[in-house]
């Protein structure tokens, strides 16, 4: 018998998997908008859908969420509440400046190199 979970995941938990493991690559000290994190898994346009499902994430998971900005580097999550400050504190530590609520998206922006195979 072969390992084939991929065959038994249902197109939703295939797209889950997909995010995970590209959120999974963003490194320490760069960030991506919800848009663009969505067009590396291969998700297309699916900007809301990525963070309604990193909202959901348990409070456990070691995915790097807090990586994961608005457009234009704005912070989507209100100033005050527990998982916006704990995302402002989590970039900080990495060395992101936020001011004003917003990353400098050209500082800070992650772009994944290209690599043809």
């Amino acid at each position: 018998m072969t390992d084939s979970t991929a065959e038994h995941q249902t197109p939703a938990q295939i797209r889950r998997t997909a995010l995970y493991l590209t959120l999974a690559q963003v490194p320490a000290g760069k960030v991506v908008s919800y848009g663009q994190l969505a067009e590396l898994a291969g998700l297309g346009r699916a900007a809301r859908w990525v963070g309604r499902t990193l909202s959901q994430l348990p409070p456990d998971s070691k995915l790097p969420w807090h990586r994961v900005l608005g457009a234009g580097g704005r912070i989507s999550l209100p100033v005050g509440s527990v998982s916006g400050d704990e995302q402002r504190a989590r970039l900080r530590m990495e060395g992101i400046s936020v001011q004003n609520n917003r990353v400098d998206i050209q500082r800070h922006g992650w772009r994944p190199v290209e690599h043809s195979g």
